[in-house]
C-alpha cells in the first residue's frame, strides 16, 4: 500500500478516532488560476460543498459553545436509569474567554496615525463612515471564536465606501498555489427562498468583477451564472483576518475541559436531586399498613411499630434510613477547581475570582500573571495590522477612482493597540516623584480623567478662583 493510500485510509477512518473535528475542517482552498476557475465552475461547486460539509461543522460547534449551547452535555446520554435526575448544566467559559480577549485587545479603540495632516484627516473621516471601532471589535470577536474573520469592502447605494462584517460560516477565500499565497477569488454564499423554493445564491468576487450564481435547489451544488458586474476596488474586496497561524479560536483547545466541567457540575446537581429522592430502607419486621405509610410520607414523618416475632413475644429492633450514593465532597470539588484552573491556564485568561488575583497586586506582579496573554496579544496584533493594511489599500483604490482621495493617503498608516487593563496611577506617580520629576498642572489633571473630564476648562476655573481670592473685599471690576 502506498503512502497516499495510507493517508487516504487515515482520513476515512477519522470518525473512529477521538478527534473532535475533521482534519479538513480548517483548510484553506487553493486553485491554479482565476481563468481556470471561471471555466471549471464544477470545482467551485466542490469547494462550496466541502465548506458546508466539513468546515461549517467546526464553525457551528464553536458558535454553539460561544452562545452557551455546549454540544457534548446537550447531546450525550448521561444516566442509564430513566427515573434518575438528568440535569444538563452548561458553563459559558467560551464566551468568557472570547469577550475577555475582545475587551483586552480593542476595549481601547485602535489608534491610527499618519505623518501627513491631510491624510490623517481623510483617514479619520473614513473611519467615522465605516464605524471602524465597532467593526474592529466585531472582527476581533469572530477571530476569537472561529479563528478567522472576514470583512467585505463595498460601495453602497449612497455611493459611500463601507466595510461590512461577513460571517465565517458563509465566507471563504481561494488562494493560488504559489508560496506567496496570492488571493485568486473570494466566495460568499447563503440560502435564499423558503420551503421547496430554497436554493443557494453564490457571489464570486474577483479582482475586477462580482459573479452571481444560483443553484436549482438547496441540495444541488451545480451553479448557473446569473450575472456579473464590475467593481472598482482593484483587488478581491473580501478581506480575511487570522487569529493565529493555524486559524484556531481562543477557546477551541479547551472544549474538552469545558465538557468535563459541565459533566462534573451536572453530576453534582444530579446527586443533590437523587439525595432528595433517595430510597427509604426499613430494617426489621414492622407492622405498617400501606395507607398509613402513604399518610406518613405526606406528613414527612415515620412511626415504626415493631411486631412480636420471637418465641418469648418480644418486639424486634427496627431501624429506618435512606439509601443513596456516597459523595466525596472534598475530592469532587478539588477536581472541579482543577478543571477551572486548567481552562484559564490553557487559554491564558486570568481567573478574576482567584484570591491571588486581587487589586492589591503590584503592577510588576500583574505583568507576570498576564505574561502568556501578552504573547498572544502581540501575535494577534501583527496579523491584524497586516489585514488592516489591505483594507485601507482597497479603500484608497476606490476613493482615488472617485476623486475623493489619493492612494498615498492610505499608505504608511501606523496602528497603536492599547491593552485594556486597569492601571495603577499611584505606582507611576510614586516612581516619578522618587526620580525628582516635575509635572505641569495640565498633565496632572490629565492623569485623573475619572474626576476631570476637560483639563483646559478645569485650569480656567482654577485661575478664576485664584483671581477672586486675590481681589480685596468690596472691590468691583469696571
Amino acid at each position: 500500500m502506498s503512502a497516499a493510500q495510507d493517508f487516504e485510509r487515515a482520513l476515512n477512518g477519522v470518525e473512529n478516532t477521538k478527534r473532535r473535528f475533521s482534519p479538513e475542517a480548517n483548510i484553506q482552498y487553493t486553485y491554479e488560476s482565476l481563468e481556470e476557475l471561471l471555466v471549471n465552475t464544477k470545482d467551485l461547486s466542490a469547494m462550496i460543498k466541502h465548506h458546508i460539509e466539513h468546515q461549517q461543522q467546526r464553525l457551528n460547534v464553536l458558535d454553539d459553545y460561544y452562545k452557551g449551547e455546549n454540544t457534548s452535555i446537550s447531546v450525550l446520554k448521561r444516566r442509564k436509569e430513566d427515573d434518575k435526575a438528568d440535569h444538563r448544566a452548561r458553563h459559558n467559559y467560551a464566551k468568557y474567554v472570547s469577550n475577555f480577549m475582545q475587551g483586552f485587545l480593542v476595549g481601547v479603540p485602535i489608534s491610527m496615525n499618519h505623518t501627513e495632516d491631510a491624510a490623517q484627516k481623510r483617514i479619520d473621516e473614513v473611519n467615522k463612515t465605516i464605524e471602524s471601532n465597532a467593526l474592529n471589535a466585531d472582527l476581533i470577536l469572530d477571530l476569537s471564536i472561529y479563528g478567522r474573520a472576514y470583512e467585505l469592502v463595498h460601495r453602497n447605494q449612497n455611493d459611500e465606501t463601507k466595510v461590512y462584517l461577513s460571517s465565517p460560516l458563509e465566507t471563504f477565500l481561494i488562494y493560488d498555489n504559489t508560496i506567496e499565497k496570492n488571493i485568486v477569488a473570494g466566495v460568499r454564499y447563503f440560502i435564499v427562498g423558503y420551503g421547496h423554493d430554497k436554493k443557494l445564491k453564490v457571489l464570486l468576487y474577483t479582482p475586477t468583477k462580482i459573479h452571481t450564481f444560483y443553484t436549482s435547489n438547496f441540495g444541488d451544488y451545480n451553479l448557473t451564472l446569473d450575472s456579473d458586474v464590475e467593481h472598482p476596488f482593484g483587488d478581491v474586496p473580501i478581506n480575511e483576518h487570522s487569529n493565529n497561524r493555524f486559524r484556531q479560536g481562543d477557546f477551541e483547545n479547551v472544549l474538552d475541559l469545558i465538557d468535563l466541567y459541565d459533566a462534573a457540575q451536572s453530576d453534582t446537581a444530579n446527586y443533590m436531586t437523587d439525595l432528595n429522592d433517595a430510597m427509604l430502607k426499613i430494617v426489621g419486621n414492622v407492622e405498617l399498613d400501606p395507607e398509613e405509610a402513604k399518610k406518613m410520607k405526606e406528613a414527612n414523618i415515620i412511626f415504626l411499630k415493631p411486631s412480636a416475632n420471637n418465641s418469648e413475644g418480644r418486639e424486634s429492633n427496627v431501624d429506618a434510613d435512606y439509601i443513596y450514593k456516597q459523595y466525596d465532597v472534598s475530592g469532587v470539588e478539588s477536581y472541579k477547581d482543577r478543571l477551572q484552573t486548567d481552562v484559564h491556564k490553557f487559554t491564558n485568561t486570568p481567573d478574576l475570582t482567584d484570591e491571588n488575583f486581587s487589586g492589591q497586586q503590584t503592577g510588576e506582579a500583574m505583568k507576570y500573571k498576564l505574561f502568556g496573554l501578552e504573547q498572544i496579544r502581540i501575535n494577534k496584533e501583527r496579523l491584524f495590522k497586516r489585514s488592516l493594511n489591505r483594507r485601507y489599500q482597497m479603500i484608497g483604490n476606490v476613493m482615488s477612482l472617485a476623486s475623493e482621495a489619493k492612494k498615498e493617503e492610505f499608505t504608511g498608516i501606523t496602528y497603536k493597540f492599547t491593552p485594556n487593563l486597569p492601571k495603577s496611577t499611584k505606582e507611576a506617580v510614586e516612581m516619578f516623584n522618587a526620580l525628582g520629576g516635575e509635572l505641569s498642572q495640565k498633565t496632572k489633571l490629565k492623569t485623573i480623567p475619572m474626576i476631570v473630564e476637560n483639563p483646559e476648562e478645569e485650569e480656567q476655573l482654577i485661575e478664576e478662583e485664584r483671581k477672586q481670592q486675590r481681589q480685596p473685599s468690596g472691590y468691583m471690576e469696571n
